[in-house]
């Protein structure tokens, strides 16, 4: 049965998740108040529907989806929650809206977002991303957690695949802190690694060794750590995320902190200027590892 999703924002991933349930029946809408142009552009070319303000979206959904930077995660959930509350008796036909933080964010912080989500009358749904943008591969896993997790079985098979891992609220984001802690971190030791290597002046000697010994290694960092920059800002909040999640398990932290560190330096790097549609795919791996040794120098 189709319903009517919101998404906040239509990014990179929001506006591919947006296109999938339109393809599929589902009413797509969405708020780009504040959005720059090419969160914008991205909306219109997905055929979302913006609504105007936050109010008329919570007057017209069934479900938002936030799917956001995590920094930008609880900020968000305050605004909807007020939004919630103004809605009032104006929402008797939909009933309580569902409100799924999509963000990659350690379990704590879904948990107070879910305070203020149920305080304000919505139901909170814990959930997490894994896998690239609809129509990009495979498709994105959506995990949820808590006692309205059901409710997202609606979009399930909408060009995404959704994996209900039960009641407890806490459990959808433990896993993304844990995937992520291993890829993303995986990266950023990747580029420490090598920046380490040219500041000691060693990188062609470790690129030689690690191409005997380490190729897929060493083919996997040519391949993936070029794209980095124009992630970076956005990976810096998921990485002290990650790094609460560890100290909260009684872990070391210092890991992640560091990771968080490594994304901070490439996010200032003539490069993290970019955007997905304008990145410069031919750049190698040595250039983006020299960019970084650039901004150290300036430091």
């Amino acid at each position: 049965m189709p319903i009517t999703v919101a998404i906040l924002s239509t990014g990179d991933m929001g506006h591919a998740v947006g296109r999938a349930l339109g393809e599929v029946g589902h009413r797509v809408i969405t708020s780009l108040e504040g959005r720059s142009q090419r969160t914008r552009t991205l909306a219109e070319s997905a055929g979302i529907a913006d609504v105007g303000g936050l109010d008329e979206v919570v007057r017209r959904a069934d479900l938002i989806l936030s799917i956001l930077v995590p920094s930008q995660a609880e900020a968000f959930a305050a605004l909807a929650a007020a939004a919630i509350k103004r809605a009032g008796p104006s929402r008797p036909f939909h009933g309580d809206i569902g409100f799924a933080d999509c963000n990659a964010v350690s379990p704590a912080t879904s948990l107070r977002m879910e305070r203020v989500i149920t305080q304000a009358g919505g139901r909170y749904i814990d959930a997490s991303i894994i896998g690239p943008p609809p129509g990009r591969g495979d498709a994105p896993r959506f995990y949820v957690s808590g006692p309205h997790a059901g409710a997202m079985q609606a979009l399930d098979g909408a060009g995404i695949v959704v994996r209900d891992l039960g009641p407890e609220t806490g459990a959808a984001s433990a896993i993304k802190m844990c995937y992520a802690g291993f890829t993303k971190g995986t990266s950023a030791l990747s580029v420490g690694v090598l920046a380490l290597a040219q500041r000691l002046g060693v990188a062609d000697e470790l690129d030689k060794e690690m191409s005997e010994s380490q190729a897929a290694a060493l083919e996997g960092m040519r391949k993936h750590i070029p794209g980095l920059p124009v992630k970076a800002r956005r990976w810096v909040g998921e990485m002290e995320e990650i790094a609460a999640t560890f100290a909260s398990a009684g872990l070391p932290a210092g890991f992640h902190e560091a990771a968080a560190a490594i994304y901070e330096l490439m996010g200032e790097t003539e490069f993290a200027s970019e955007t997905p549609e304008t990145v410069d795919r031919s750049r190698g791996l040595r250039e983006t590892i020299a960019s970084l040794d650039d901004q150290l120098r300036e430091r």
